[in-house]
């Protein structure tokens, strides 16, 4: 089964500093039928404004991707973590027992970004963050885990405290990549530019693939396309 939450049919949210798309209930957005795919909770397709951003907040017991698309964010944590993350690059911040967080958007032009958020398989773990480039070159023609938890996992890729991976993939027009995710596993993928083709099944730009009972598919660029591809356990 592969089911298209297409981009126009996205929970909205307008602040003026910020617009957000979710692809999942969020905030005041709340679907029913969009609570999560298995343990992947949102995914958030957000701009922010120049010289703007999220003051301090706390969370817990989630892991945070940041996947910046245009611009830059700037994280600061109460663990005295500093950083500063660009498009292509992936931030990642385990919330675990307790985090208090800010991100700020302190470039002059808009920073879009792609916020997933994935449960963990344990309460409780030491709060972290790190950041990390993943220059597209590396990703093209080939999906490169970006943020992983899977014993497999490249040394490269950021940790996650969850049997889940988030991958990256650059394609030009007309080139394919398939990817095994194995039986009983979910997959979530969003073409951050261009519009792909999963097993046939056309996705636009920023729309939405949730995909299960696939034990392989194949994904096919319609145009120069950059794609994101969260790969989650099964449903318990």
């Amino acid at each position: 089964m592969i089911e298209i939450r297409d981009f126009d049919s996205l929970g909205h949210a307008e602040h003026g500093w910020l617009t957000a798309k979710h692809h999942f209930s969020f905030a005041g957005y709340h679907d029913p039928a969009r609570m999560g795919w298995g343990a992947l909770r949102v995914w958030n397709d957000d701009l922010i404004q120049a010289k703007t951003g999220f003051p301090p907040h706390p969370h817990r017991n989630m892991e945070i991707i940041t996947y910046v698309r245009e611009g830059a964010i700037t994280h600061r944590d109460h663990l005295n973590n500093e950083g500063r993350t660009v498009a292509g690059d992936v931030q990642v911040m385990s919330a675990g027992r307790g985090i208090q967080h800010e991100e700020w958007n302190l470039e002059d032009g808009d920073a879009r970004i792609f916020q997933i958020w994935i449960e963990p398989n344990r309460q409780g773990v030491t709060p972290r963050w790190e950041t990390a480039s993943f220059p597209k070159d590396g990703r093209k023609g080939r999906l490169v885990p970006l943020a992983s938890g899977k014993a497999d996992a490249p040394a490269e890729a950021l940790f996650i405290a969850q049997d889940a991976e988030v991958l990256g993939a650059s394609l030009d027009a007309g080139n394919e990549v398939t990817h095994l995710i194995g039986e009983g596993r979910l997959a979530y993928l969003v073409p951050a530019k261009g519009r792909v083709e999963v097993n046939g099944i056309e996705i636009s730009q920023r729309s939405g693939a949730a995909i299960r009972d696939v034990e392989k598919f194949t994904i096919r660029a319609l145009d120069d396309a950059e794609i994101v591809l969260v790969d989650l356990p099964p449903e318990e």
